[in-house]
């Protein structure tokens, strides 16, 4: 049951700091028995990641995690076992694309009023191209010597109500379980104890989620504590949802957990991977 899997991963192609081969040979030195790649709003480095996954012989799930804005809060769905060439799919991620290139002028002009010359220059410098997002902000404001760490800017300057924050316009949560699902893969709710929303709106989002068709939940990550997972695994098991895990890795340098060092899933909770629509879109895990 408690399969050594990591399902929630960033590369270089989003706002990891790790190319997606050197990804997933770290994976497999952590002794990782199944691994997803799932950067933010692109597909871009499946293909490499499948490709370093066979040299290694590490069995990989092609993933990605979506941009949603539910009632009025971001939050992540997180899509296993994806078609990276669905047609459907990547209209959409175009247009989330296109919308980081606007935040991101907004929040560089944001930014250079509060003093940052060539905010989205600097930015850029840290991403490859593809895609745009406020950790690489981050990154060049740690450059600058206005923070110790990237951890530390989001609090002074990228969330609600510092200088540098602007609110996102999203995927719909039905448009983001839609493209997952026409892309033959499963969706899963990321990292549901960071959301800053009450018990009784996860819940709301739980059972949005479930009407569309949503049937993970990744009650064990990396940005979670000991408590917090327990608490998401009951309330996976309320909603009759089947657990994900993932560090949600992102740098050797991250603030979250190592890639696979996770808990295991309680006993008298069922693993994504164990369920028939896993079995029957990925296949069996051996």
């Amino acid at each position: 049951m408690n399969l050594r899997c990591d399902l929630h991963s960033h590369s270089t192609v989003s706002d990891g700091t790790l190319t997606p081969t050197e990804l997933v040979v770290r994976a497999h030195d952590n002794g990782v028995e199944m691994f997803a790649l799932t950067d933010h709003d692109t597909t871009e480095g499946l293909h490499e990641a499948a490709q370093a996954a066979e040299k290694v012989g590490l069995p990989f799930v092609p993933g990605i995690e979506l941009s949603v804005t539910w009632s009025h809060q971001t939050i992540h769905i997180v899509g296993l076992g994806i078609n990276r060439d669905d047609v459907a799919l990547n209209q959409g991620l175009k247009g989330l694309r296109e919308f980081r290139e606007e935040r991101g002028a907004k929040i560089a002009h944001k930014l250079e009023k509060a003093g940052f010359v060539d905010a989205l220059e600097g930015a850029k410098k840290y991403s490859n191209g593809e895609i745009l997002s406020r950790t690489h902000f981050a990154q060049y404001i740690v450059e600058q010597g206005k923070a110790k760490d990237v951890r530390q800017v989001f609090k002074r300057y990228l969330v609600n109500g510092k200088p540098g924050y602007v609110a996102g316009q999203w995927a719909s949560l039905e448009e983001a379980l839609a493209w997952i699902h026409g892309a033959g893969g499963i969706a899963v709710i990321a990292h549901p104890a960071r959301y800053k929303i009450s018990a009784t709106r996860l819940r709301q989002l739980i059972s949005e989620f479930k009407e569309l068709g949503g049937l993970g939940f990744e009650a064990i990550s990396g940005s979670h504590s000991p408590d917090e997972e327990q608490r998401m695994t009951q309330l996976a098991n309320q909603f009759e949802l089947f657990i994900s895990k993932g560090s949600d890795f992102h740098s050797p340098d991250s603030i979250y957990r190592e890639l696979g060092a996770m808990q295991d899933i309680q006993a008298g909770s069922i693993p994504l991977w164990h369920s028939n629509a896993w079995k029957e879109k990925i296949g069996e895990v051996k």
